[in-house]
């Protein structure tokens, strides 16, 4: 399969919608939060394998703010999971040179989750390899009203003119600005066989290419993702354009 793999056309950013451990564990007949758990093993293996191809960003959807309306001990494991995530995977992020970064409402965490995260972006910030974002407590309309409030105030204060707004803009007023220049996913992911965004990026896929897999998130790994960016290196991208052929 690598054979097939072009390594200088591997997508700069590419953001995953970690989808399935709930189903995956109850076709196990486990509980639901053994699917999360097990959806952290896997985190730990795209990140390596990612970063090992050339990836510039990766953007996991780890929790968004509608997942608060889950069962209250789902929540709280969720809650958890970073905490024993960072303690033991930060070391290995530093080795392998990746760089913690959050999007999301973080102040609306638990404390020691906050700390957590906090503390995972403080001791790989000297790190300039592949960034390993995580969008925590994230929702997209939240983050465009946000910035929508941002700008206007700008504008209230004569920091910003009206007539200046435009899509440049509106992306430095965006979460995802600090990832600069590849603050846009090309390659959006989406495992378990569900076919919809969930409110993540929804400024930011404008023209990413879109790929579903009805692979659970927990039994998604390097393979699986070598194959989805294959399939990402055959899609004719024209972002609105024509072949040249056909001009």
């Amino acid at each position: 399969m690598m054979d097939n793999l072009d390594p200088n056309r591997i997508p700069h950013h590419i953001a995953i919608i970690m989808d399935g451990n709930g189903r995956w564990a109850q076709k196990r007949h486990l509980p639901r939060v053994a699917g999360h758990k097990q959806g952290m093993e896997t985190v730990k293996k795209i990140t390596k394998v990612a970063s090992d191809l050339g990836v510039k960003v990766l953007t996991l959807y780890a929790f968004s703010t509608e997942n608060w309306k889950r069962p209250d001990q789902e929540v709280n494991f969720l809650m958890d999971l970073p905490i024993k995530f960072f303690d033991k995977f930060v070391p290995e992020l530093i080795e392998n040179n990746v760089r913690v970064n959050v999007i999301g409402y973080i102040e609306q965490l638990p404390e020691k989750t906050q700390k957590a995260v906090l503390d995972a972006i403080d001791k790989t910030a000297d790190n300039d390899g592949m960034v390993l974002n995580f969008a925590l407590n994230y929702g997209s309309r939240a983050e465009m009203v946000t910035a929508m409030q941002k700008m206007a105030t700008a504008v209230q204060n004569n920091e910003l003119a009206v007539e200046a707004i435009n899509e440049e803009t509106v992306a430095e007023y965006l979460m995802t600005n600090s990832l600069a220049p590849y603050q846009d996913p090309e390659l959006l992911i989406r495992t378990s066989g569900e076919e919809r965004i969930s409110n993540f990026l929804l400024w930011q896929i404008a023209y990413s290419e879109l790929l579903f897999t009805d692979v659970y998130w927990p039994d998604y790994n390097g393979v699986e993702l070598v194959r989805n960016i294959i399939a990402f290196q055959n899609r004719d991208r024209r972002f609105g354009g024509l072949k040249k052929e056909n001009k």
